[in-house]
């Protein structure tokens, strides 16, 4: 991006910065639904996991001994003369090299994922580990302690149905929506692709967990034909690229998010106010001088409330017509005056004129006439994964974690958004309660390298904290709260990723800045 003269009389010059998109994992391009079903996303999500949990087991039980083996070639033949050679070369129980040849790729994945997964590991690696061999569901043995890797399945008896608005009983029983759908008596059931089993014991909280998440269990089969746990590994943070943090100077990206311009709870003045401040017209001089320093702008979701009223199937008249696109204009506006001399990302949300499924896509351009005209405008996908300067940011809109806070505890955001990471899933309830495209082949949604940064707009409440992980990383964790509701913004220095919010109000010096404890 080019520099930015700021009105004053020392000719200040805004800084700038190198910026890279990572939005291909989450577009949908030549993806074409054609009838496939949402297990499918579970299947690849499955067999994802637990190749990276096989990889990790040493790390989990330290007692295992190394396995080493030679190569192995094995001949399948599949529905015909087809033939496909699969060449494996495992130098230890950390890592695995794969070759394949096929012909015809086909439905070939499938059953290579199935002997991959399945026999091979279940072949060669049963016997290892003093005893505690992998194993399917429909393997397990009656007190026979074994490792198992599958997809948590929690059953609610509070979770939402919808066939219980047809229910005959419903005038007698009234559908209730309470924010958190947890009982006491909710209860986790592990499956894979032989079948399920319920889980026992108090290691696994049912509180913790939820719907999608995958894990490995050591425990054993009681006689009453559950899965006794008698401990849990999660596959922890992803890898981390080391952040270009040193011999750096103040720069600064701005977090905003539940603008809601065109809702009752919107506030103009507040808008213009931070709009004012981001391009270096509002304050003295030494106030436009850190204004120079803000190098790029995020606005994470929920940036414009469109009446539901009007949205009712019918045709709109011409003054609803106007009214619908008025806040579209009115955002515009104030963010081609940002677009002028910042560059600014705009994520989609729940409420903005976008797909309702994850991942969402960007905002149509045409929706911003002026702003589109600046090569500094962008329309990103949610989630959105980009760098600044070497610094990886990973965000939503808030989707994903406004979902675990329906089906799971925690103290705060922040919690469940440890979680995601530890998961290595941003979004582990889609497509079960969270609505999501039916991938077949893949799950866009796994983190394989882990951010510097993780934000999620639309919260409640501002929070922060740094997340370390068991291999060094660290992460910086920022929950946005509703800029509508609260006036305030999130501002992230990249020299060092410390945070502080800022808050704009509708009186007269009401300008705060609040550093991070």
């Amino acid at each position: 991006m080019t520099a930015m003269e700021i009105d004053t009389e020392k000719n200040i010059q805004r800084k700038h910065s190198t910026y890279q998109s990572l939005d291909k994992t989450f577009d949908i391009q030549n993806e074409i639904y054609r009838g496939q079903q949402y297990s499918q996303i579970y299947f690849a999500r499955l067999h994802t996991m637990r190749t990276l949990l096989y990889s990790l087991v040493t790390h989990w039980k330290p007692s295992c001994p190394c396995l080493l083996m030679t190569f192995i070639s094995v001949i399948l033949e599949v529905s015909g003369n087809l033939e496909v050679m699969v060449v494996f070369r495992v130098l230890d129980f950390n890592g695995i090299g794969c070759e394949v040849y096929v012909v015809d790729r086909g439905h070939l994945y499938m059953v290579l994922v199935n002997f991959i997964s399945g026999a091979f590991f279940k072949f060669f690696f049963s016997p290892i580990c003093n005893g505690l061999g992998f194993c399917t569901v429909l393997g397990l043995e009656e007190g026979k302690e074994c490792i198992i890797v599958g997809t948590l399945f929690k059953h609610m008896q509070l979770k939402p149905c919808v066939l219980d608005e047809y229910s005959k009983e419903r005038s007698a029983v009234p559908l209730v929506k309470p924010h958190n759908f947890m009982h006491p008596d909710d209860h986790l059931v592990l499956e894979d692709e032989s079948g399920r089993v319920k889980l026992g014991g108090t290691v696994l909280s049912p509180s913790t967990y939820v719907t999608g998440g995958v894990v490995a269990l050591h425990g054993k089969e009681t006689t009453a034909g559950d899965f006794l746990v008698l401990d849990v590994f999660e596959a922890g943070l992803a890898p981390q690229i080391e952040p270009q943090l040193k011999s750096r100077e103040d720069k600064y990206v701005v977090f905003i998010s539940g603008v809601s311009v065109g809702s009752s709870t919107s506030n103009p003045l507040q808008f213009q106010l931070l709009v004012d401040h981001i391009t270096g017209h509002l304050g003295d001089e030494q106030e436009q001088g850190i204004a120079a320093e803000i190098v790029h702008v995020v606005f994470a979701g929920n940036s414009v409330e469109i009446p539901l009223g009007l949205l009712n199937g019918q045709n709109l008249a011409s003054k609803d017509q106007s009214r619908v696109s008025e806040a579209v204009q009115v955002l515009d506006i104030l963010l081609s005056q940002i677009a002028a001399g910042v560059s600014v990302d705009i994520m989609p949300g729940s409420n903005d004129p976008a797909n309702f499924a994850l991942p969402q896509q960007p905002l149509n351009r045409c929706l911003f006439p002026g702003s589109r005209t600046f090569n500094t405008f962008n329309s990103c996908t949610n989630p959105h994964c980009f760098e600044l300067d070497g610094v990886r940011f990973l965000g939503t809109s808030g989707q994903n974690i406004d979902d675990l806070k329906k089906y799971s505890e925690a103290r705060d955001e922040l919690e469940f958004m440890e979680r995601t990471l530890k998961w290595r899933h941003l979004a582990p309830t889609a497509p079960n309660t969270l609505g999501c495209y039916p991938f077949t082949d893949r799950d866009p949604f796994l983190i394989e390298s882990c951010p510097h940064v993780y934000f999620v707009g639309n919260q409640d409440k501002y929070g922060t904290r740094i997340l370390e992980g068991s291999e060094g990383q660290m992460v910086r964790l920022i929950s946005i709260p509703k800029f509508c509701n609260t006036g305030l913004a999130v501002v992230l220095n990249l020299r060092n990723l410390e945070c502080h919010t800022l808050s704009f109000g509708a009186q007269p010096s009401t300008l705060k800045t609040f550093n991070d404890a």
